[in-house]
């Protein structure tokens, strides 16, 4: 049994715990605003608000409600477009009518949950941290043009209305962007015992970090399953321990991009993870699931792995530690005993004298899958590489450590020369496949190409490097 707040009054849901919260809230609470289409977290058209007590204050994200388990609801308060505006049209949903920004209609309830979750969190009213927050929501009828005006005429009228710094949500309901009962939300939320979660997994249960893959591959059984959720564990999600940086198996990519010790240990995480997904889906998509889903092309895998990092695994009271390199076993295949857990990830802090690149190739740009992507990660000597870690997805059946390659960069200067060396000796190392996202031939060049990109970004280097990708 689930007890959570939705809109505003409290409710049970009885359902099993891995429902797809998008069923329960349009079967069971007829809340059909929240709408179905694409059940992969791509579309926006399902995304509700998640709100949970942070002091006496909740505080809200958006998430889409067909990757998140209802029993992920439990003591949180979700809202959906039916709770935003009860009475008449809401300020938002009049400017996308006064706009002409809504013309079927299906897409407008995502638009209008998105944007208000962007106004209940921005530190300032820029449009483009606006256009940003609705990068998921997709609409295939008025075009986009119009959507910006909605979004601009939003913030003209809060930029004279609101002081950023003003208590947000008590200013939105006075501008009427939120209803009254927004302001007993902190006291809705606190009648509510918080859940409890079991620190040991029972055998009936599916483990389920963050579902951003799990629900589109498995969403029948998982709507019938008991879950236990790892991304609800408490703790930091990110801390320093010696000369180690550690990473909580439900530490989310929207963790690693905002995290100050990684800003300083690790430069380039946030502009990596701008490229991994919307912000929904990096609220969502933990480093253990993206870990144990064992994808060849998984972003926090690859850079992980060009980081070196160490695995610590736990069952029950039994702890181990393992190099990540040696996880993957096969495609899909991992040193992971019956019942065990991955707990944390941790690699070496970088020192000043050391570099890290991460590089991708995909169709998008944002908001997609790698075909081919790498990460480096070099320790200098003056002008000498003294040591190299180099990883590579999408050109075998495993994310790779490319050994040989390492090998070869380690006491030579980064130069032109070094950078072809380097990526001819990436390409013989991998033994890519042809599949949608390319042939084996065209995933080699890609990944020659990425090494140089590492060179390009991290030392500058350009003339001599044209075309040099497939020499």
């Amino acid at each position: 049994m689930q007890r959570f707040a939705l809109n505003d009054g409290l409710v049970q849901a009885a359902s099993p715990s891995g429902l797809p919260a998008l069923d329960f809230l349009r079967q069971s609470a007829g809340l059909t605003g929240v709408k179905h289409a694409c059940r992969e977290g791509d579309c926006g058209s399902c995304v509700v608000l998640l709100g949970e007590l942070d002091g006496p204050t909740p505080r809200y994200r958006v998430v889409t409600s067909c990757l998140i388990p209802v029993g992920a609801l439990a003591g949180r308060h979700v809202v959906t477009v039916e709770g935003l505006d009860r009475r008449d049209l809401g300020p938002i949903q009049r400017a996308f009518v006064d706009e002409g920004a809504s013309q079927c209609g299906f897409c407008t309830p995502g638009f209008v949950v998105s944007l208000t979750g962007f106004l209940l969190e921005t530190e300032s009213w820029g449009e483009d941290l606006a256009e940003e927050a609705v990068a998921r929501n997709i609409c295939r009828c008025t075009g986009y043009a119009s959507i910006r005006r909605v979004i601009r005429t939003i913030l003209e009228q809060l930029r004279t209305a609101v002081d950023p710094a003003e208590e947000r949500i008590p200013a939105l309901v006075r501008e009427g962007y939120l209803p009254e009962y927004f302001l007993r939300a902190g006291e809705l939320l606190a009648e509510l015992e918080p859940p409890a979660l079991p620190h040991v997994r029972s055998e009936r249960q599916v483990v389920v970090a963050g579902g951003t893959d799990l629900y589109v591959q498995r969403p029948d059984e998982l709507a019938e399953a008991d879950v236990f959720l790892v991304q609800r564990r408490t703790g930091p999600p990110i801390w320093a321990d010696g000369d180690h940086v550690y990473l909580a198996a439900s530490a989310t990519a929207e963790d690693i991009k905002v995290s100050q010790i990684l800003g300083r240990t690790v430069g380039g995480l946030d502009r990596a993870m701008a490229l991994m997904g919307s912000q929904p889906i990096r609220r969502m998509a933990t480093v253990g699931g993206n870990l144990v889903n064992a994808s060849p092309i998984g972003d926090m895998t690859i850079i992980l792995l060009a980081l070196d990092a160490e695995l610590g695994l736990v069952s029950g009271g039994a702890h181990r530690s393992l190099p990540l390199r040696f996880f993957f076993r096969g495609y899909k295949d991992l040193d992971l005993q019956p019942g065990e857990l991955v707990e944390w990830v941790r690699f070496k802090a970088e020192r000043s004298d050391s570099v890290f690149s991460f590089e991708k190739v995909s169709k998008r740009t944002h908001l997609d899958i790698a075909s081919v992507n790498s990460a480096i990660s070099l320790r200098l000597d003056g002008n000498r590489i003294a040591e190299a870690c180099v990883s590579a997805g999408g050109v075998a059946p495993v994310p790779l450590q490319l050994e040989d390659t390492a090998a070869y960069l380690e006491g030579r200067e980064p130069t032109v020369d070094t950078a072809i060396g380097a990526a001819t000796r990436a390409r013989a190392e991998v033994s890519p496949i042809s599949d949608v996202r390319g042939s084996a031939a065209y995933k080699r060049l890609l990944l020659g190409q990425l090494l140089l990109a590492h060179f390009h970004v991290l030392f500058g280097l350009e003339d001599g490097l044209e075309g040099k990708a497939s020499a």
